[in-house]
């Protein structure tokens, strides 16, 4: 959608009775307001989503609730320093200015801060918006649930331990004293299956899916998560030696998520907590590897057409044919090294601060058929501890869930219990190969990764 036409959100949350043209004059007079009161600069976002959560354990149903959630978020800049202050309450936006503008004038100035981003033209961004989902009521959300849980009890011995359903509706609108407006609405739905076995040995397995339309498989999640468990069963050891190592699209990016994500912050950049200060124009990868940070993707969980700060979102080449390329900047640390925002800062919510956040970064390497290209070695479906990397050298030792032995160009036997000790550097540099299987993992779109060499210890 575009910024410069009003959406019509009452249609969206009719039983809350929002009148986006009241909240616009209402933000209006509340900017002028802190300009009054000494500001530079102000912002102010308000933002309204209604969700609906489902939580099973076992085979039932355990919670199903709904709720719309609204506030205010007001940014004011005195001397740099910038205040934050949050509200709830619909008709206190004027003291929420008041609280911001006073906070920013007992901060210490910032001679860096610049100033909010100034007024811009967006390109629309298809795939966001599903009238299905917002048109789901409670009964069908829960009927989604429980496809779930007969996914899982269609596969033999098999029952889940938990998972849950959740859809979002949300509308967000953001204005400051720059002659900023911006606003965008979009839907979401996901769900997640964790499933064990009913009796003998125990494995376990999950499997996720998350699209902002409504064009999910639920049945086949819980499917899915049965059958890799059920597979996992009567695992072997594998010793300890040095083995490629093909990583699933949800383990990859959970140690993407926790090492090379925040390595090309530009926070952290700034603040030297990176492994890739000064590296810009350097080869840190395999030539064959892109990096992409698109907020443009159409449909993206990520996408949108500008970030929470009203920057237009775009794409950007982290990571260009194994060259560093760029970092991700929010609209302060671009005025800080005295570059363009690329269009990433983003915010949990109305009641946080932005900051520098990936969108949809999406990897790019030639796929192939890489386990039949694969003499011997491992696949691994999920990690655990990619969380402890260590963000500025990028070493990290995590533990591998669903792991496989390949023989021959084959998926043979479940291993019991797995071990990979590495670096984010390292591992770049020794990607040599890539699946067809493409997943959106969140806001990481990534194939099956391929690493030619890693230090692995079996049970």
């Amino acid at each position: 959608m575009t910024a410069n036409k009003t959406e019509n959100a009452e249609k969206l949350f009719p039983e809350n009775k929002i009148s986006i043209e009241e909240i616009r004059s209402g933000i209006e007079k509340a900017l002028k307001l802190s300009e009054q009161l000494g500001a530079s600069d102000a912002e102010i976002v308000f933002s309204i989503g209604e969700s609906t959560s489902i939580q099973f354990k076992k085979d039932v149903i355990e919670t199903a609730k709904q709720s719309t959630n609204a506030g205010y978020g007001v940014r004011a800049a005195v001397n740099g320093a910038v205040g934050f202050a949050g509200t709830n309450l619909i008709s206190d936006l004027e003291n929420t200015v008041r609280t911001a503008v006073a906070s920013a004038k007992v901060m210490e100035a910032d001679p860096l801060f610049k100033s909010f981003p100034a007024k811009s033209e967006y390109k629309t961004v298809d795939g966001l918006f599903d009238d299905k989902i917002v048109e789901m009521r409670l009964d069908e959300c829960i009927e989604c649930a429980t496809d779930m849980i007969s996914g899982v009890k269609s596969i033999e011995n098999m029952i889940p331990t938990s998972g849950g359903f959740s859809r979002s509706v949300s509308y967000l609108m953001i204005m400051n004293t720059n002659d900023l407006f911006a606003q965008r609405k979009g839907t979401a739905i996901s769900g997640f299956a964790d499933v064990t076995t009913m009796s003998g040995e125990v494995s376990t397995a999950y499997d996720y899916a998350v699209s902002r339309e409504k064009n999910v498989d639920f049945a086949k999640i819980g499917e899915n998560a049965a059958d890799l468990a059920k597979k996992s069963l009567n695992g072997v050891t594998c010793g300890a030696e040095k083995m490629p190592v093909i990583f699933h699209p949800f383990s990859f990016s959970d140690i993407l998520e926790n090492t090379l994500a925040p390595s090309v912050d530009a926070d952290n950049i700034q603040k030297e907590r990176s492994g890739l200060v000064g590296r810009l124009g350097d080869e840190i990868a395999n030539t064959e590897l892109s990096i992409v940070d698109d907020g443009t993707l159409a449909g993206g969980i990520s996408s949108g057409a500008f970030d929470d700060e009203g920057t237009p979102t775009q794409k950007t080449n982290v990571i260009e044919n194994g060259v560093l390329n760029s970092y991700l900047y929010d609209s302060y640390t671009a005025g800080k090294d005295g570059v363009k925002s690329t269009g990433n800062g983003y915010r949990y919510s109305y009641s946080s601060a932005p900051s520098v956040d990936f969108s949809n970064f999406i990897i790019q390497f030639p796929q192939s058929d890489v386990i039949r290209e694969t003499k011997r070695g491992i696949y691994v479906n999920t990690v655990i501890g990619a969380h402890t990397a260590n963000e500025i050298s990028g070493d990290f030792s995590i533990e591998g869930r669903n792991a496989f032995l390949i023989e021959n160009g084959e998926i043979s036997k479940p291993i019991k219990s797995v071990m990979i000790s590495g670096n984010i550097f390292e591992m770049l540099k020794n990607i040599d190969g890539a699946g067809k299987d493409v997943r959106s993992v969140g806001g990481i779109i990534t194939p099956s990764i391929r690493i030619s060499e890693m230090s692995v210890i079996g049970e």
